[in-house]
């Protein structure tokens, strides 16, 4: 069965998530430390970790990156019922 290793940045906004991911992606800014300041999601606190999940037990927007997108990369933005995310898959196997 596969399995993912993800971190996430919660957002409330479209624009605030292209900021984020701007930070990230363009000025080297820290994901974790970004997720800590940023994250409307618990996860947040630590860096945006949402540990090792299977296919079916996220939503299926952020199912569908984490299995089949490249890993190491910052997706997004990635609308849900949530709201936006940035998605990075750490590890998959």
């Amino acid at each position: 069965m596969a399995k993912a290793r993800a971190r996430h940045i919660l957002v409330a906004t479209e624009e605030v998530c292209q900021t984020l991911k701007k930070k990230i992606t363009e000025e080297g800014g820290d994901f974790a430390e970004l997720a800590r300041n940023y994250s409307q999601c618990p996860s947040g606190r630590r860096g945006g970790d949402l540990g090792t999940f299977g296919p079916g037990q996220m939503v299926p927007e952020f199912d569908h990156v984490c299995f089949n997108e490249a890993v190491g990369v910052v997706h997004g933005p990635v609308k849900t019922q949530f709201g936006y995310h940035l998605v990075e898959v750490t590890e998959r196997s």
